[in-house]
């Protein structure tokens, strides 16, 4: 812990020499030529605001966790991966332990921690003008404080607060506060965000300021931590105020009136900075840095177009959860769904997100349907990056042919952290949980319905209603890496991680096509894996830190 968890002096070191080179994107750094020393950074305007700025270089972009294009969801059962070598499948192969981890972000989240302390520490005294600005400043390191604490709270539970910025020569030995501890000081730190940071959403800021952390950012994180923190997992004796608190929180910031949900038309695209209509949407409330790169084309197309690696698979557990367009599910005798045209008069959210068998795939001269029926040109088991379930990922990727999967045309994609959708699912979620299905519940839950050409709800009762919120989370947010930290926080791991994944086999005899679910792999889910181990390694330095159960 002493040496890798605080890591101030060396992190601040390297933080005086990489001060170089200039543009007026404030993501890209503007740092001066050459070694600066402690102090030239506090006494210039343009150094300290290029300080805090590095605080944002610590989120976490997540197309891909493994260094091969692996997506967060082929650790649930929303997907596998191609690549069966992939670290991905700790999570799901009974391997997980202190000596064995995957998504280690311990260190990056207490490094991240010491910058934006350091800037809380050393901003009062600093050089900064207008001296007005100071105050948003803050705002936002209060901001992602309370970002880098949430992301540790999530995986672990209970971490060390970190609220001040650690000397390495310090006693580090330090226990765990409590979750109580935690989600009380990632409210207080958004809170401080929300009163200070003067943006109250994106387009607020001038056009060189897009991408920095809003009032709504605040807001948007208050909502979910509170909402992680009534949820199952931390909530065991269905405490109803904490319910109230974090609807509460969610409808603040609908009430804010400075988001809503794209058309659906525009939808597909949310992801694509590269297209004026969705640069900096208002659906999106905070995302990381947008990055120029065709990665995700190339990770994840099929592999019949050149350069495919076709690395995230849906299962058919996934496919399952999406409805008819009539609202019923499929397990619905009066559904309509036949298991033989598996695909017809489905939620337009399936072909949005998913690519299945005769699905089209790319626009312009490149658009061709694709092929996973054995035989067909995306089903060639020899190719090692071949589909594992017969479907391949669509959210996500461009379907624009000037966008190629390889080569130097690329899309400048973020990863979004918040968006609004998100925020009328949780605030029907636990509105629901706390005074049931009434109307404020079916409106929020309706509007991403029919955003995306669903039917609206009626006549649920509480149980019904909870469900169909988490399917419509499901669904919504599929391969967003919601699904793996939902299952937890609901405390339903053994239901949908421990046990099959499946996927679909398609036979073709001449023209007709047969449909038949597989077994993919039956994958492993205990008590302990509601939360990461901390690494052996971190508890072997610091005694009072206490490994999670189980591990």
């Amino acid at each position: 812990m002493k040496t890798k968890l605080f890591c101030a002096q060396i992190l601040f070191g390297f933080l005086l020499i990489c001060f170089s080179a200039c543009k007026k994107d404030f993501f890209t750094p503007s740092y001066s030529e050459g070694p600066v020393i402690e102090e030239a950074i506090w006494n210039t305007d343009r150094r300290v605001r290029e300080y805090l700025n590095n605080g944002y270089n610590y989120m976490l972009a997540r197309y891909n966790v493994d260094g091969s294009g692996a997506l967060m969801a082929s650790g649930s059962d929303e997907a596998v991966n191609s690549n069966l070598n992939s670290n991905i499948n700790i999570f799901n192969n009974g391997n997980w332990s202190s000596s064995r981890t995957f998504d280690e972000q311990y260190t990056n989240l207490y490094n991240g921690l010491w910058v934006v302390n350091t800037f809380l520490e050393r901003s009062p005294t600093a050089v900064i003008f207008p001296a007005s600005d100071l105050r948003g400043l803050r705002g936002e390191a209060f901001f992602l404080r309370g970002l880098f604490h949430y992301e540790l709270f999530k995986r672990y539970g209970g971490v060390v607060l970190a609220t001040r910025s650690f000397s390495p020569t310090e006693n580090l030995n330090i226990p765990r506060n409590t979750p109580d501890e935690v989600v009380q000081q990632i409210v207080k730190d958004c809170d401080s965000a929300i009163n200070q940071i003067p943006a109250a959403s994106t387009k607020d800021w001038d056009a060189a300021n897009y991408g920095r952390a809003t009032k709504a950012a605040g807001m948007a994180l208050k909502a979910k931590t509170l909402l992680v923190y009534a949820s199952p997992l931390y909530n065991t004796g269905n405490n109803l105020e904490r319910w109230q608190n974090a609807a509460k929180a969610a409808k603040d910031l609908i009430d804010l009136n400075k988001h809503s949900l794209l058309s659906n038309a525009l939808f597909q695209g949310l992801w694509d900075y590269t297209a004026t209509a969705t640069t900096y949407n208002n659906e999106v409330i905070f995302a990381t840095p947008a990055s120029n790169t065709n990665a995700i084309e190339s990770n994840n197309a099929p592999i019949s177009f050149t350069g495919g690696l076709g690395r995230t698979n849906p299962t058919q557990n996934l496919v399952d959860a999406f409805e008819m367009t009539n609202g019923k599910p499929i397990t619905d005798p009066t559904s309509g769904y036949d298991p033989q045209n598996p695909y017809t008069g489905r939620d337009p959210r399936l072909n949005q997100f998913i690519v299945y068998n005769g699905a089209t795939f790319k626009t312009g001269s490149l658009s061709r349907a694709v092929e996973t029926y054995e035989g067909g040109r995306d089903n060639v088991p020899s190719n090692i990056n071949n589909t594992k379930s017969g479907y391949y990922l669509r959210k996500f990727l461009s379907g624009n042919s000037t966008y190629n999967i390889t080569g130097t045309t690329s899309v400048r994609r973020p990863w979004v952290l918040f968006r609004y959708a998100e925020v009328l699912l949780m605030f029907a979620e636990a509105s629901n949980e706390f005074s049931g299905p009434n109307a404020d519940v079916y409106n929020a839950i309706n509007a991403v319905r029919n955003r995306a050409g669903m039917p609206s709800l009626s006549g649920l009762t509480q149980s019904q209603m909870r469900e169909r919120i988490k399917n419509e989370r499901r669904v919504e947010f599929c391969f967003e890496e919601q699904r793996f930290f939902d299952v937890r926080r609901w405390k339903e791991g053994e239901k949908y991680f421990n046990g099959e994944v499946k996927g679909m086999k398609i036979s073709k005899t001449g023209n007709a096509l047969t449909y038949t679910p597989f077994v993919i792999e039956n994958r492993v889910f205990t008590s302990k894996n509601y939360w990461y181990p901390f690494q052996q390694s971190e508890l072997n330095k610091a005694s009072n830190l206490v490994q999670n159960p189980g591990y």
